[in-house]
């Protein structure tokens, strides 16, 4: 690795990756891009698992929904910055609220969060879920990323199927009045699950906070006000 200097001899912070190794084009440009993100460095010093830890932080300042004695569940948590963003935000960390992190992953302990090692997509996942929390959920979490294939329509419609088996949970699990925020991709083939959450939240919207890479397609489908019945 390298780091470029400026004409005046000053250092440029930007690092550059040598192509040696055997690393891949694609490969040097994730390091690269990696070295080089702020919220990357950010999260290293701040003790957070993952620079997304940063997202949700942002989502939430704005729209105000981790409030202190809340339940949350937070699906796919590995590694877990999602987890420890919710714990302190709810007062997990000091016994108020409850987090209960789910992943078919291992996820190391977080102060103040329950680890369930499970599918969601159990038949079972939703009552185990309840008896964590020890009722309902006031918001539900999804960070969760199919594994790329490299073709962006397949990663779309992977990503798309995810989010609307999370949000299919969200309604098992959610208490009256209850939020929904997951991760989706800029595509074209939502309309259908924006209908469906419309029926079943008062709000429904689209976020992308700052820490979201300004070239990614990802975007956040925030849902507020769960009604247990449809419209």
């Amino acid at each position: 690795m390298t780091s470029s200097r400026s004409k005046g001899g000053g250092r440029d912070l930007k690092v550059r990756v040598r192509r040696t190794g055997g690393r891949s084009a694609s490969s040097r440009a994730w390091l690269e891009r990696q070295l080089n993100d702020p919220y990357v460095a950010r999260a290293k010093r701040e003790g957070y698992r993952s620079r997304s830890a940063y997202k949700l932080a942002e989502i939430d300042d704005k729209h105000h929904f981790l409030r202190s004695g809340g339940r949350v569940v937070d699906l796919g948590a590995a590694p877990g910055g999602w987890s420890q963003i919710a714990a302190k935000r709810v007062g997990a960390d000091v016994g108020k609220g409850k987090v209960v992190a789910i992943d078919i992953l291992d996820v190391a302990p977080i102060a103040g969060v329950t680890v369930l090692h499970l599918d969601f997509l159990d038949p079972a996942a939703p009552e185990r879920l309840k008896a964590a929390l020890g009722g309902p959920a006031d918001v539900v979490l999804s960070d969760m990323a199919a594994n790329a294939t490299g073709h962006r329509k397949t990663d779309h419609l992977r990503i798309m199927a995810l989010v609307e088996a999370a949000a299919d949970f969200a309604c098992e699990v959610l208490a009256p009045g209850g939020v929904f925020l997951a991760k989706v991709l800029q595509g074209g083939t939502e309309a259908s699950l924006l209908a469906a959450l419309k029926q079943r939240f008062t709000n429904v919207k689209h976020v992308k906070p700052a820490a979201s890479r300004a070239d990614s397609a990802e975007l956040y489908l925030l849902a507020t006000g769960f009604r247990q019945s449809p419209r």
